[in-house]
């Protein structure tokens, strides 16, 4: 049966807020009178995440469904895997650690039902995250506003229409950035502003180390940038080497001195050292293009269905 919205949780060892984000989720919506379903994604949890659910599920049947996932893919990919098991009109994704109350749904209803736009962000004024995350946040959003000519106000909580979720789950490889996704397939985005509390229980699923990870993930899998660092690199570097081959060239002609082959020697080096670079850059362009088209690891392995 259609319903008017599908809420979607990654979960990842957070048995402690659960039930109130249920809760809360569930009041928002006998609130406003909408038809809804809370679609929760257990991405292989080891504390009681997936008992909880099984709980809520028992008492929420008709309300709730329920996915474990049979290994830790990222909040991302289970994110997308929530997409598939969605018949809302409308798509809300929202982050399993109350960071984010389930209240502030109402405000990118608002912003939706205002303007109509296929996408509302809701963005963070101030973030409770470690300093090291929002430096790492702000540098990818920066990225993207620069890459993009996006705002960069983009986060995980956030409501799109079924038409843009369907483009979505098109897509198959193994690593997924719902936000780049989101913005390949339109420009008709709202913000609206909403409160990031502190955490209340338990550490973030992101290490710093998961954090860098995902960044080079990004620009591997989302943007040429290394490959182009390679191009322009070889194109400057063969610049920058004939400037030093006309030197030699000028040495060897006024400078009687030079040994014998030398300037040859050197010439052939750096211009063809410099070639080899760039023509490597061009290669990897065509193989990054074949490897995105023919890259068949799957985004998620589903272990249990409630």
């Amino acid at each position: 049966m259609k319903k008017d919205y599908s809420i979607i949780i990654p979960v990842y060892n957070s048995s402690s807020t659960l039930n109130e984000l249920f809760e809360g989720i569930k009041s928002v919506f006998e609130d406003i009178k909408q038809s809804y379903e809370v679609i929760f994604v257990d991405d292989s949890s080891t504390d009681n995440s997936w008992i909880t659910i099984e709980k809520i599920k028992t008492n929420n049947p008709d309300i709730i469904k329920a996915i474990r996932l049979s290994k830790n893919f990222g909040q991302h990919n289970a994110t997308f895997c929530g997409l598939s098991f969605s018949e809302g009109e409308r798509i809300i994704t929202i982050d399993d650690d109350l960071q984010v109350l389930p209240q502030e749904i109402k405000k990118l209803i608002s912003t939706f039902n205002s303007v109509h736009p296929q996408l509302v962000y809701g963005y963070f004024k101030t973030k409770h995250h470690s300093n090291f995350r929002n430096t790492g946040s702000k540098l990818i959003k920066t990225t993207g506003k620069v890459l993009k000519k996006s705002k960069g106000e983009g986060s995980s909580f956030r409501l799109f229409t079924k038409e843009i979720a369907n483009n979505i789950l098109n897509h198959s490889q193994n690593f997924l950035y719902i936000d780049e996704l989101l913005l390949w397939y339109t420009d008709d985005i709202e913000y609206c502003e909403v409160v990031h509390k502190p955490r209340k229980e338990s550490k973030s699923g992101y290490s710093n180390l998961k954090l860098i990870k995902m960044a080079l993930n990004l620009m591997i899998y989302y943007s040429a940038i290394p490959l182009r660092i390679m191009t322009w690199g070889g194109l400057l570097s063969s610049i920058i080497t004939f400037g030093f081959g006309i030197f030699f060239l000028i040495k060897k002609i006024f400078l009687h001195h030079i040994p014998s082959g030398y300037t040859s020697l050197i010439v052939a080096i750096l211009f063809s050292t410099s070639l080899i670079i760039f023509s490597l850059g061009i290669l990897g362009e065509y193989i990054y293009r074949i490897y995105m088209l023919h890259n068949k690891k799957p985004p998620y392995s589903i272990k249990q269905v409630l």
